[in-house]
């Protein structure tokens, strides 16, 4: 094909779209179709002598020979070039054509969670100069979209539909992703694992659900979950799901844990060493991969080195059939070591030793929930930096076919997905060139401010431990608090088991003093953090104004209030061990109003596009917090102002001259909770 010189893409340029029709080929042209009327202001029109030719890959374009490569080539005179996106396959297609949205018409893979649309044209120029597309780093690459609260309770069907479930595909596709775990746990009703397939996706599956088989008690309830008493009942279970998925691309998970995500023999204790263990992961694995090997030709398999198996594997005792992809898991906050369990966390090493043999990958989390100090509704908590660090290390230990991120609810992590992006396409990233190229994008001004609370931001979280990746997420805020109030209104004064894993000296007085500690010293950073980025936004056209909201405003409300709310119910306690109640009954007002102050940051996030986004906030659970804080100042009331909830009026807040002479039946009447507390305050100080 000849070289020439200007390509002019306006309304009217003409599409000739020769690949034929699939599923996958219908859904990328509906969005390039989307994006060419957002751009030009009219429908695109598929017509013979085009501007635009999208075909599969000749030999005589020297295309990119690995699977989903993609190239542009111009044919046609200087003065009328005509564009060839050609791709290997099917897959090469849809990424030839959304890299034409990308950088021809300027389509941001997040357009649609980042509200970016793209900017009206009446003629794009594009240099005619042929382009050959980059090998991923990474073979297999996408999302889990797990602990998805946000996407089931945002619409009112259930489980979620195509409107939810669309622009999570879709974003994935355009960040060169190919492979997803929809959902879950979702009710197989749903459209979600229809649509991702639909959509050209590989699908593949949490390590608990092997082969993508339904969960054994929920099939057959009452019987023993033993595969050593039942293994007819596994295996057809297995056999079902290889039936009904063997048509699609899959990567098939092998693997076997107990109900509920936990070690299998919890439920059956005869296996009681680790070569017991090992022996029957091992040959329950192969039995898996063979029943796959019966119905799919080449299938590609994967084994999660998750928790006990990844322990018992480094330990010899579980052989994975050859072929087979081993996945190494960070422990949730970004570090790839061995995941804390309860108060256990014994940080070992996760990653395939040198010289091991076979194909390695990585399962990795931006977002994480795990009941301690992990971060749901808010970006990752520890600088990019780390994040970085870890996946070039993984990649250096070979461990680069597959890399799996853990994307959440996706609204709240745009920054740290899209570096993950980066990272499966080049190998390699720059954390602080990264967020530069990130805040150019979605931002017009006030760049340099806007990367700096980013910046920040990782800065200002709370370090509850000695190493780089112990920073606390939102949940930190909650589920010790939760657990603080909870043994509190119990009557225990010993140390709270459950705390053990950030507070482990004292009696429980001492945990309390630690986490009030932690939290009052990081109110400083998240009320400074928060008021720059107030007034940074003040500066800023409306649109972007609500995009900087969205993004990053509502995520340090959530730890601004949450910091100063566990504060004051440490607060609240201390003074309840000393018996000074209604100071006691003070600082538990101002845990409710502090956490509701993060409910109302959620609410005032819910707007346009995000109405009732959180409302299904049911894993850090404002909600809940709130209830146990108002619970314990109701508590509190009773301890000094029972049984009529008018002594604390008489004795602090009633004039002298009335104490001796008021009449009962006139002034009983008790103030609410809120009026109370804040009369006491002023009152007392």
């Amino acid at each position: 094909m000849s070289s020439a010189r200007e390509l002019r893409i306006s309304a009217a340029s003409l599409y000739d779209i020769q690949t034929g029709w699939t599923r996958p080929l219908e859904h990328v042209w509906s969005m390039i179709a989307r994006d060419h009327e957002a751009v030009f202001g009219q429908v695109p029109v598929q017509g013979m002598a085009a501007s635009v030719v999208v075909r599969y890959a000749q030999e005589e374009d020297n295309c990119p020979e690995w699977p989903e490569g993609f190239c542009f080539r111009f044919a046609g005179s200087s003065a009328a070039p005509v564009l060839h996106i050609a791709g290997r396959d099917e897959l090469g297609v849809i990424y030839g054509l959304l890299h034409y949205s990308r950088y021809v018409l300027g389509v941001d893979p997040f357009w649609f969670w980042a509200e970016l649309p793209p900017a009206k044209r009446e003629v794009i120029s594009l240099s005619a100069e042929n382009y050959d597309s980059i090998r991923p780093k990474v073979r297999y690459r996408g999302w889990f979209v797990n602990d998805e609260v946000c996407l089931i309770g945002w619409k009112e069907q259930y489980p979620p539909g195509e409107e939810v479930w669309l622009p999570v595909f879709e974003a994935l596709l355009r960040c060169g992703g190919n492979m997803v775990i929809p959902g879950t746990d979702l009710p197989r009703t749903g459209i979600h694992h229809r649509l991702a397939v639909d959509m050209g996706l590989w699908i593949t599956h949490h390590h608990a659900e092997p082969l993508g088989a339904e969960m054994f008690l929920r099939v057959f309830p009452g019987k023993q979950a033993s595969y050593k008493e039942n293994p007819e009942l596994f295996e057809q279970l297995w056999r079902e799901a290889i039936q009904r998925q063997k048509d699609e691309k899959v990567l098939w998970v092998l693997s076997f844990r107990g109900q509920g995500d936990k070690p299998f023999w919890e439920n059956d204790p005869g296996f009681d060493t680790p070569a017991k263990r090992g022996h029957l992961i091992s040959s329950v694995v192969r039995k898996q991969y063979d029943m796959i090997s019966e119905d799919v030709k080449q299938p590609v398999c994967c084994m999660a080195m998750y928790g006990e198996i990844a322990e018992l594997y480094k330990q010899g005792h579980i052989e994975v059939p050859p072929g087979v992809i081993k996945i190494w898991a960070d422990n949730g906050y970004g570090k790839m070591v061995s995941r804390r369990h309860g108060n256990l966390n014994l940080r070992v090493p996760a990653l395939p030793a040198a010289g091991d043999e076979g194909k390695n990958g990585v399962y990795y989390h931006v977002t994480f929930h795990d009941l301690q100090a992990s971060n749901h509704l808010t970006l990752f908590p520890a600088p990019a930096g780390l994040i970085v660090e870890e996946l070039e290390g993984a990649f250096a230990a070979g461990a680069d076919e597959y890399l799996l991120v853990n994307s959440g609810n996706i609204l709240p992590h745009l920054y740290t997905l899209d570096l993950a992006a980066q990272l499966w396409t080049q190998g390699t990233a720059d954390s602080e060139g990264q967020l530069q190229s990130f805040v150019e994008r979605v931002y017009t001004a006030n760049r340099q401010e806007i990367a700096g609370l980013y910046t920040s931001y990782a800065e200002c979280t709370i370090a509850y431990g000695l190493h780089a990746d112990d920073r606390a997420g939102d949940e930190f805020y909650h589920h010790p608090a939760r657990q603080i109030m909870g043994h509190w209104l119990k009557g225990r004064e010993t140390a709270d088991e459950r705390l053990l894993w950030a507070a482990d000296g004292g009696d429980f007085l001492e945990q309390v003093r630690w986490f009030r500690e932690k939290a009052e010293a990081a109110i400083p950073g998240w009320e400074e953090l928060r008021l720059q980025c107030l007034q940074l936004m003040e500066q800023m056209p409306d649109a972007e104004r609500s995009r900087l909201h969205h993004q990053l405003l509502v995520q340090i409300e959530l730890h601004w209030s949450g910091c100063r709310g566990l504060a004051a119910i440490c607060r609240a306690y201390e003074c309840y061990r000393e018996e000074q109640y209604p100071r006691a009954f003070i600082h538990a007002s101002h845990a409710v109003w502090n956490y509701d102050e993060g409910k109302q940051a959620l609410l005032r996030a819910e707007n346009g596009r995000w109405e009732h986004f959180y409302r299904a906030d049911w894993l850090t659970n404002l909600d809940n917090t709130i209830d146990h804080a108002n619970t314990v100042r109701k508590f509190l009331r009773i301890q000094g102002d029972s049984p009529d909830m008018f002594l604390w009026y008489k004795e602090y807040l009633m004039p002298e001259s009335e104490k001796h002479i008021y009449l009962e039946n006139t002034h009983r009447n008790p103030l609410p909770d809120d009026e109370l507390a804040r009369r006491l305050e002023a009152k007392l100080g």
